[in-house]
């Protein structure tokens, strides 16, 4: 097991055109004195911000010696950018190249060696921007997911017929405004349980984000509803095959349940032109991969190795 030593905590601005996003650089203790760092920068689930469960792989892999930038994406959290609660991949990829801009210029930083870490919806943003953006050397994910897939899968009656509605729905919005919010999860339980909603990955996904366990006052729980026709339209492993040549790290958690992680992390580790590990962490759920104390310290152990190795 690595030696684990105490991080320390640089709040920073993230310039990005017009506005700036928030986060949070996690160092080991001895940054101001040994050589320069590799550095990773956390794609996060969507929704989340980066006190959540960036904080939580941050941490350990700044107590491991790596560095590690998490930050609050764009019209969401303490970022900038209007209108808020928008969920646009393209936008969030494009935050990762951002928060890569400023590690490059950030003192400490070997700017030859910064990777990437994607968690869930994350997971697919990362790939999606590592394959364009080379600056990026390693790929790590843990639960990866495919917004583009899943939304997809969630219409039932297709996408096609979900984007004339949301057309629609966009016209009116116009008219009017007014702006359409959408929940991603029930706010309590109780709600869960009023819409029928009892499986385990809903109920884990509801205690973890919107109790004391891991929410968080900036984490809304409300989603921009014109997010939805970009989110239908993307593949975030598009060109993958072709284009993300960096070493691939896959974590997945082993209970297989309705969130789709699993498949989707197959499907990457099969795309991957390098793939390196793929783990497979028994026993554990989607969510649980988030802050259970034993998931996420044997998927950061795996995550350390193979970052000392590939950066």
């Amino acid at each position: 097991m690595s030696r684990r030593k105490p991080a320390m905590l640089q709040h920073l601005t993230i310039p990005r055109g017009p506005i700036n996003l928030a986060a949070d650089l996690h160092l080991p203790d001895n940054a101001d004195s040994s050589a320069p760092l590799p550095a990773v920068v956390l794609s996060t689930p969507g929704s989340s911000v980066k006190e959540q469960i960036g904080a939580n792989y941050a941490s350990r892999l700044a107590a491991r010696g790596i560095a590690a930038l998490v930050f609050d994406p764009a019209h969401q959290g303490q970022s900038g950018g209007e209108p808020r609660d928008l969920e646009d991949p393209y936008l969030r990829g494009e935050d990762i190249s951002y928060a890569i801009d400023t590690l490059t210029t950030t003192p400490g930083i070997d700017p030859q060696r910064i990777g990437v870490l994607g968690i869930c919806a994350g997971g697919g943003y990362a790939v999606h921007t590592a394959r364009t953006d080379h600056r990026i050397k390693a790929v790590g994910t843990v639960v990866p997911g495919n917004m583009g897939t899943s939304f997809r899968s969630f219409q039932p009656k297709g996408p096609a017929a979900a984007l004339d509605a949301l057309a629609d729905a966009r016209i009116e919005e116009t008219r009017s405004g007014e702006m359409t919010r959408v929940n991603w999860l029930p706010d309590t339980l109780e709600d869960a349980v009023a819409a029928g909603l009892t499986d385990i990955d809903t109920t884990q996904a509801i205690t973890f984000y919107r109790t004391e366990r891991g929410g968080n006052e900036h984490s809304t729980n409300r989603r921009l509803s014109r997010s939805d026709s970009l989110l239908l339209g993307y593949d975030a492993f598009h060109l993958a095959d072709r284009l993300m040549t960096q070493p691939l790290q896959v974590v997945l958690a082993g209970r297989i349940g309705n969130t789709g992680s699993y498949d989707t992390g197959m499907q990457l580790w099969k795309l991957a032109p390098n793939p390196v590990d793929l783990m497979v962490i028994d026993g554990a759920g989607h969510y649980e991969m988030y802050d259970e104390p034993a998931y996420v310290d044997a998927a950061v152990e795996q995550l350390t190795s193979f970052y000392v190795n590939n950066l």
